[in-house]
């Protein structure tokens, strides 16, 4: 029986983790998306067709694959409907290649506006989230009042979508009892109810047993991929908490969220950039808020694929990739952007934590750790030259072997993928 593939991001997402499943696509059945909504995305460039793929599996570009979102994403379907729409008008065969757990919950506008409410009345302490209304509906996910894809076509529909709303409503009047009008505006029953019918009816055709599909999938030796959304320190329970997102997207997750189990999994890709990126509040040991920061941001393209937002951006560290390694049981390594930190004459690498005066290799997501902590820093020699050509490991100059081959002796596995430029094909697979 074959095992499956996960792909997983090992910092604060935006690594690029699109390039390498889209790799391992090429020759996989099956793609699945496992955890968080469409505050997540990969970008891929095919036949000069930018697609950002915000919550169906990037794997399905590659004409063949069947993309599978699991029970443990929530779902907008007016996003999905348009993400559906787009690929049809780009000529894939949708229909047959999608299917969508009969588990996954909905995402409703309740929750959306919930999520702008409770980010405004943190007032000063704010946690820095899309507004995509994932985190309220994880939290109706977990306090048993979600609406799953299947309950939209159970008797009881209309009756527990009234029901919700009725609730959600109180509670948002209880926020922000200022804008009592425009909530009541924003979720007439009838508009919702006649809006989310049809949406279920146009999902009809892609939901099922996404559990037992994988599973017999498993057992007929095809070849599975899982996409992992967003990265580890963003994991709600082995992230920067509170500055995290509302699911595991760490290897935990991607049991959960499709139903695999733990015996299933084979390799388990670890990807990065080489230099360190993030988004939204929380801290950010090798944060660099100086004109090399802004190079880098430049120079990497460094903008929310799902919001825009500028990307907070420094030097990559290692004390961070092996908790990475720790929390996963990475395998081997994608290291993408050499191209873009190749361009600085000398490069840092952050290799130990300076707290209070004792340096550690060992990360802590504990706040007052990760904000008194201060970067003990390597220096490379820079200056790689165009790499972009480059497609095996020995064309690369001396000084980019040598930055590759640091970042594998750290951190104790290899390095199998190595994206050298912007292109689709512009990756080194050793």
């Amino acid at each position: 029986m074959s095992k499956v593939d996960v792909v997983l991001g090992c910092f604060y997402g935006d690594e690029g983790k699109g390039k390498v499943i889209d790799y391992l696509a090429a020759d996989a059945d099956i793609a699945v998306r496992a955890t968080g909504g469409d505050n997540a995305g990969h970008t891929i460039m095919v036949d000069g067709v930018k697609y950002a793929m915000h919550l169906i599996p990037s794997g399905i570009l590659s004409g063949h694959t069947i993309g599978v979102i699991g029970n443990g994403v929530v779902l907008n379907p007016e996003v999905l409907l348009e993400e559906i729409r787009n690929l049809k008008e780009h000529g894939y065969d949708v229909l047959n290649h999608l299917k969508i757990s009969e588990k996954a919950h909905i995402i409703l506008p309740y929750h959306r506006m919930l999520d702008v409410a409770l980010e405004k009345a943190r007032k000063e302490s704010k946690i820095g989230t899309t507004g995509k209304g994932i985190g309220p509906s994880y939290c109706d996910k977990y306090e048993r009042s979600g609406l799953r894809a299947e309950d939209m076509y159970g008797d009881r529909f209309k009756e527990k979508l009234a029901e919700l709303t009725v609730a959600k409503k109180a509670l948002l009047k209880f926020y922000d009892p200022e804008n009592a009008a425009a909530v009541d505006e924003a979720l007439d029953f009838d508009k919702l109810y006649e809006t989310y019918a049809g949406y279920a009816e146009q999902l009809k055709p892609y939901v099922c047993d996404t559990v037992t599909y994988l599973h017999k999938a498993l057992e007929q030796d095809k070849k599975i991929v899982v996409e992992g959304a967003q990265a580890t320190l963003l994991d709600i329970d082995f992230g920067s908490y509170p500055y995290v997102t509302s699911s595991n997207p760490t290897i935990g997750g991607i049991i959960t969220g499709t139903g695999l189990s733990a015996s299933d999994i084979g390799n388990v890709y670890g990807v990065i950039k080489a230099y360190s990126s993030r988004v939204g509040e929380g801290p950010f040991v090798t944060e660099l808020l100086d004109a090399t920061g802004d190079r880098i941001r430049e120079l990497g393209h460094e903008y929310g694929t799902t919001t825009g937002r500028p990307r907070r951006c420094g030097w990559l560290d290692l004390v961070t990739l092996k908790y990475a390694r720790r929390v996963n049981g990475l395998t081997a390594l994608a290291v993408n952007h050499l191209d873009t930190i190749g361009k600085f004459d000398r490069i840092e690498v952050c290799v130990a934590y300076d707290v209070h005066g004792q340096q550690t290799e060992d990360f802590s997501t504990n706040l007052q750790f990760l904000n008194g902590a201060r970067p003990v820093y390597k220096e490379f020699a820079g200056d790689f030259g165009d790499i972009s050509g480059c497609r095996t490991f020995e064309e690369l100059p001396e000084n980019a072997k040598a930055y590759i081959r640091f970042i594998e002796e750290y951190i104790g596995i290899p390095v199998k993928f190595i994206g050298t430029g912007a292109e689709r094909d512009a990756m080194i697979i050793r």
